[in-house]
């Protein structure tokens, strides 16, 4: 069987691909060229990141086409339910991908609570005791409130770290209840945390001094923090999406964060990948990274070993 990855896969997965039998082929091919490419080369195992989609007319043209992989845990570019309504399998990596969000997030937290994304712009060419000054009314991490909304592994997996640094964590998820995590420090420890449901995402914001998305768009399309949730918020809350664009309403975000009700934003992710609109990027009070959430090497061996293994398990050996 012929797999293309689209948009790459690690050498750990290449390899386990590999000695099944499989041949891997990871030429980038540009989107409008993907169909006939499939068609031609009889591919039919299609790997994607967020760079390659695979929507219905794709799906459609490409009859011998079996399987779709994401590579992370978002499936936003995928027509997964049509694929899947036609006998198409769709995968996807929850897991291998939790950690090295989660710590993009904490580095995220801490960048946006020292001023440290607008510090390293203008260090070497702005006045030493004026930029002292300016960014001398950072606050620290410890003993304050985050409310992460969307609590499965990657939500989890942040929940770790902010307790490892003395945050008092609040949990918003779909679903209700109580979750233990074990902490993995120098003595395994774990916490209770309760669950407040996601409709009730008002509640769990408004004590919030740092809220971080983990959670798709809704599903009418629209943002889950918009114009009505930034006037629930505290004053100078400071908030990280590394979820998916469009959870946050732009517009809103930048009226919050010029009126002071967000003190600092960070964003890995943005409506209008991979064009995000200038004025968040150049926002003196916004850290922004290129969608790098699972961007390590760790992650990326997880998430290639992860494809291989459910592929292989699927399709056998050849």
């Amino acid at each position: 069987m012929k797999v293309l990855a689209n948009d790459g896969v690690s050498a750990s997965g290449i390899e386990a691909l590999t000695n099944a039998g499989y041949t891997v082929i990871t030429d980038k091919v540009e989107q409008e060229n993907l169909v006939d490419y499939i068609n031609r080369e009889n591919i039919e195992i299609l790997f994607v990141r967020s760079a390659t989609t695979a929507r219905k007319e794709l799906i459609d043209s490409c009859p011998g086409l079996k399987l779709i992989g994401r590579g992370g845990v978002g499936m936003d570019n995928i027509d997964v339910q049509y694929a899947r309504d036609i006998g198409r399998i769709v995968i996807n990596t929850p897991g291998a991908s939790s950690q090295s969000v989660a710590e993009l997030v904490m580095g995220h937290l801490f960048a946006i609570s020292r001023s440290l994304n607008d510090s390293y712009k203008n260090m070497e060419n702005g006045d030493f005791k004026s930029l002292k000054k300016k960014y001398g009314k950072g606050v620290e991490l410890r003993g304050k409130n985050i409310t992460i909304i969307g609590f499965g592994r990657i939500g989890q997996s942040l929940a770790k770290y902010a307790i490892g640094v003395g945050m008092n964590v609040t949990a918003v998820d779909l679903f209700a209840g109580t979750t233990n995590i074990e902490i993995e420090l120098g003595n395994n420890a774990s916490a209770s945390i309760e669950i407040i449901p996601l409709k009730s995402v008002l509640d769990g914001i408004k004590d919030a001094d740092y809220i971080s998305l983990h959670v798709p768009k809704q599903n009418d399309g629209s943002a889950v923090i918009g114009s009505k949730e930034f006037d629930a918020m505290k004053d100078s809350v400071r908030i990280v999406n590394a979820a998916r664009g469009g959870v946050i309403d732009e517009d809103a975000l930048l009226v919050a964060l010029n009126t002071g009700k967000v003190a600092a934003c960070a964003l890995d992710v943005y409506e209008n990948e991979p064009n995000p609109r200038k004025d968040l990027l150049n926002h003196p009070s916004i850290a922004c990274t290129p969608h790098v959430g699972a961007a390590t090497g760790e992650a990326q061996d997880r998430i290639g070993t992860e494809l291989a293994e459910t592929i292989i398990a699927k399709f056998g050996t050849h």
